[in-house]
């Protein structure tokens, strides 16, 4: 009898603290329907919003160019008059060096415009390609100064009210490719692995914890971790893909994923790999079909790295319409990927409905990047395919993609979505969990559906995102990393 009176009590302070957070979430929804159509307002509410995880954002893309400029400082960089990219030149004349460049107004900002997508107006050069140029323009500045751009991003993360980050780093900078070039190619992948590594890729493996491990020393230290005057980025979890450079011969290419399937198999910080650089490149276009065969096979070896894949990021004339097909399928299909980067293209594909149904039964997430879709391919409003995949239950959640080239942030990706589409606070909401629950995180899911209702029966009973909780409930959360980090988005949503 007392175990029954017991539970009974335990299901009503549930049903209470259920009605409590419903009335609590309706009193903020009713309050973001009212400033909908003021911008300032708007802003203030999105940015104070917690906004749970960025799964797609690339280390070298996030970072300002004022800030590159100022990480090289003292470093007598060239700068090239022409294209204004920088470079190590013993030869170089003084006045050409970044450090005077930038210290003239006028030569400073064409820096920063060549660096990012700053007031670019396509003309000779189009949007696509003023965006993938960037990147080698600063190459000698972020290869270099990997620690000061991770605490950047990590603490413009926490300013943002973000709690985690999966971000996309090549920490070896393509040594592994370089592996693979000297190796040479063999079709048949399993004598190349093995050559490779026998031939130094472990090696280049541990330089790369080594890495990441001299930055997060670097990140704790500028943010004053563990300390009591600790910055807001201390608070933001960090878990890293490893990015493999698409744009290379299948042997730089498959060496890289190698690297990336082997770190992430013994460094618990990476959590998955990714193929990155433009989707239409020559490359990247004429052997998509054998990059995802190299990822099937690498899964078969290595079935518990997770995969996330850059697929549909084309539209009609970038490349033509025999290359829009099938790309988001054979990922998702082929390479077993389980989240797909950007898949602007899908109405594109071979039979759109049955893959959109495919996607949504093995909840397939597409991680969206509104800004970036409309600034380097002109895809925004009604040409996005965002609700095209809401339509289909596809899971979806925002990001920013490279928040420093395209000079936005987290916020601007919710101020955007909500000026073009009109969402509910329960929608952005959903789209914030949804970030949390689909990132490569290990450990079970706290939620027990896709609509965010029922929680696990461990927790069942507990206040959602107290401090206060059963010994049952904290055991469950402490076995599983995701669902902590889940846990304490809803303990934010709570105070917010």
């Amino acid at each position: 009898m007392t175990r029954k009176i017991s539970l009974l009590f335990s299901g009503l302070l549930m049903s209470f603290s259920l009605a409590v957070y419903s009335q609590s979430e309706d009193t903020t929804a009713k309050y973001f329907e009212t400033i909908q159509n003021n911008p300032l307002a708007l802003e203030v509410f999105l940015k104070a919003m917690p906004k749970g995880g960025d799964l797609h954002n690339h280390n070298a893309g996030s970072t300002w160019a004022e800030n590159l400029i100022s990480y090289a400082k003292g470093e007598h960089l060239c700068v090239d008059s022409l294209t204004l990219a920088v470079m190590h030149n013993p030869y170089c004349d003084p006045h050409n060096y970044l450090e005077y460049e930038s210290f003239h107004p006028k030569e400073y900002n064409a820096i920063i415009d060549a660096w990012s997508m700053r007031d670019f107006i396509p003309g000779k050069e189009s949007s696509h390609e003023h965006f993938f140029a960037s990147f080698e323009k600063f190459l000698a500045i972020t290869s270099v100064h990997t620690g000061e751009i991770l605490t950047e991003i990590i603490e413009r993360a926490g300013l943002q009210n973000e709690s985690y980050v999966e971000l996309m780093v090549t920490p070896d900078n393509n040594a592994s490719g370089q592996l693979g070039k000297q190796t040479g190619w063999d079709p048949d992948l399993e004598k190349l692995s093995n050559k490779l590594l026998k031939n130094n890729l472990l090696k280049i493996v541990d330089q790369i914890s080594e890495r990441i491990t001299q930055d997060e020393s670097l990140l704790h230290s500028k943010l004053h971790c563990e300390t009591n005057h600790a910055k807001i980025g201390c608070k933001v979890k960090v878990r890293y893909l490893y990015q493999v450079l698409r744009e290379q011969p299948p042997e730089n290419v498959f060496a890289q994923l190698l690297a990336g399937f082997e770190l992430a198999n013994k460094d618990p910080r990476f959590v998955g790999i990714n193929m990155v650089q433009a989707e239409d490149g020559k490359y990247s276009m004429q052997d998509y079909d054998l990059h995802m065969q190299m990822v099937n096979f690498l899964h078969h070896k290595y079935p518990h790295v997770h995969i996330s894949l850059h697929a549909g990021e084309l539209i009609p004339g970038l490349v033509s319409k025999d290359g829009l097909r099938d790309h988001i399928r054979k990922a998702v299909e082929i390479a077993h990927a389980e989240r797909i980067g950007h898949g602007v293209d899908i109405s594109y594909e071979d039979h759109m409905d049955q893959l959109l149904k495919e996607m949504a039964n093995k909840k397939i997430m597409v991680e969206i990047n509104l800004v970036s879709n409309e600034k380097i391919l002109g895809i925004s409003g009604k040409e996005h395919p965002l609700p095209l995949y809401m339509n289909y239950s596809v899971p979806v959640a925002l990001s920013t993609d490279d928040e420093g080239v395209l000079r936005t942030d987290m916020t601007q990706q919710y101020m955007k979505a909500v000026s073009t589409y009109h969402f509910s606070y329960k929608t952005l909401k959903n789209f914030v969990r949804n970030s949390i629950t689909y990132s490569f995180l290990p450990g079970k899911n706290l939620w027990q559906d896709s609509e965010y209702t029922t929680i696990n029966s461990a927790c069942q009973n507990e206040p959602i995102g107290t401090d206060s909780i059963s010994a049952m409930c904290k055991a469950f959360l402490d076995s599983s990393e995701k669902a902590q980090m889940q846990w304490d988005l809803e303990k934010r949503f709570n105070h917010f």
